[in-house]
């Protein structure tokens, strides 16, 4: 059976994804585009799991996008096996 990070990168590679309204709203606003997406499942690692919640566990993948930012993606799969993104953003820098 493939490890979970694995099964989110063969949902991307396959196309069988979602992204949801609220995730297009985070990704307009830091500026992040579905390749982005990609290149934080692909590179990224599991960073939690979030198994308390009714809708289903969540994961939170921590990577970077194409232009090298730190990011994460929160996604869960759905009943019907679609992969949802359920939000992403990009993690703010510190200030010195």
């Amino acid at each position: 059976m493939p490890s979970d990070i694995e099964r989110i990168r063969q949902s991307i590679r396959l196309q069988h994804y979602r992204i949801s309204a609220h995730a297009n709203e985070e990704m307009s606003e830091d500026a992040l585009e579905a390749h982005d997406i990609e290149a934080i499942i692909f590179r990224g690692t599991i960073l939690r799991r979030l198994t308390h919640d009714p809708r289903g566990t969540r994961d939170e993948v921590t990577g970077t996008t194409t232009d090298s930012r730190p990011a994460t993606v929160v996604c869960r799969f759905l009943a019907s096996g679609v992969l949802l993104i359920i939000t992403a953003y990009v993690h703010e820098e510190d200030e010195p």
